[in-house]
């Protein structure tokens, strides 16, 4: 597992959970970084923060649809996460056409 983030604190949090990473914020050092990750394969999930996948989502494809190895997990940072709070539901909502009902509590 190895981690590409765009903020500090998430790359902190992740090394203390054991997982090595970097930090970067540009295009370039992002697909310098990703070059040499693909290379690796001792590598098999990469994670990348939400927002820097929203910020390069080109980049992120390519490898999600182009790419066996690794597996690209978006994962929020500390700010929590970019999606809607119903983003569970209308993915399957999305993928079956079919509405389903949340359940009332």
């Amino acid at each position: 597992m190895y981690l590409i983030s765009d903020n500090v604190d998430t790359l902190t949090g992740m090394r203390l959970a054991g997982v090595e990473g970097v930090v970067v914020h540009d295009r370039e050092p992002l697909r310098r970084e990703l070059e040499r990750v693909l290379a690796d394969k001792t590598i098999g999930v990469l994670l990348i923060t939400e927002l820097l996948g929203s910020h390069f989502p080109d980049i992120i494809e390519d490898i999600k649809l182009n790419r066996r190895l690794p597996i690209v997990v978006a994962i929020p940072d500390r700010h929590g996460t970019g999606r809607s709070p119903n983003f569970i539901m209308d993915y399957v909502n999305e993928a079956i056409g079919v509405k389903v009902q949340e359940e009332e509590k």
